[in-house]
């Protein structure tokens, strides 16, 4: 059996990840930023060529490069946000070559995807946030894409994922404003200034979505948030019927935990 937490930021991945990690010994937490067989979030995608320029680029961060990169057949995958460096241009640079955002084409996104997901074939693995939110929110946010065609996506991935031993649990955060206030607290320095919202703000408020439709603010984002919520629920509703398991974000129990 392997594991997808899925659910909207500030629904409690992170903590359900640990809990279940920790209930299942043996297995494998992977985490956003982390190398992933199938996700690619917070990680630059290169070919070999481009692989070398970047190390050539940063000499002083070689071996911090190598030993966060992964080779699968001619590309290389760097777990840029892994690699410690005061040098922020760094980040901003590898940033470009993260797939998500818009940044590749429809069509190589969705080569990118579904081969990945067909060719995973390791077991026991406990996923954060790899199957839905960067990629629901790249179709939403980037592409402006509707929910049937979203819903349409989905269904090829069910298909890739055919063989493969898994089960989604969904966070099922029922009062998005209330876990956005929360969350906005506890991503904040010691002196309560905040750290994630004002990006997490910008970055809706930047994207080619609320441009098209004029939105921005907090409660643009809000609403985006339930909208997003709704659709993944329906994706694990109607995709994924008998591999989805839904639980009440933060309401859930040990035992709850144990029995997945």
């Amino acid at each position: 059996m392997n594991y997808f937490i899925e659910g909207l930021q500030g629904s409690g991945k992170s903590t359900v990840v640990q809990k279940l990690a920790e209930a299942r010994p043996g297995y494998t937490a992977v985490r956003e930023g982390d190398y992933s067989p199938v996700e690619l979030a917070w990680c630059a995608y290169t070919d070999e060529s481009k692989y070398r320029e970047i190390l050539t680029k940063y000499p002083d961060l070689r071996s911090a490069i190598e030993e966060k990169t992964f080779a699968e057949g001619n590309k290389r995958i760097i777990c840029y946000t892994q690699v410690r460096t005061d040098n922020h241009a760094f980040y901003q640079d590898l940033e470009q070559y993260e797939i998500y955002n818009g940044r590749v084409s429809f069509e190589n996104f969705k080569t990118i995807v579904l081969d990945r997901y067909r060719q995973w074939n390791t077991d026991r693995m406990i996923f954060e946030c790899s199957l839905l939110q960067n990629t629901v929110e790249d179709m939403i946010l980037f592409r402006c894409f509707s929910d049937e065609e979203i819903i349409g996506f989905y269904r090829l991935a069910r298909k890739a994922l055919e063989g493969k031993d898994y089960r989604i649990v969904y966070l099922n955060a029922e009062d998005v404003s209330g876990n956005l206030s929360v969350i906005r607290k506890e991503r904040s320095d010691e002196n309560g200034n905040e750290l994630w919202f004002p990006l997490m703000l910008q970055y809706f408020n930047d994207s080619p979505y609320a441009k098209k439709k004029g939105l921005e603010g907090e409660e643009a984002l809000i609403r985006h948030f339930i909208h997003r919520r709704d659709l993944e629920l329906r994706i694990c509703k109607e995709i994924f019927p008998d591999k989805s398991v839904i639980l009440t974000s933060k309401a859930y129990t040990d035992e709850d935990i144990a029995g997945l």
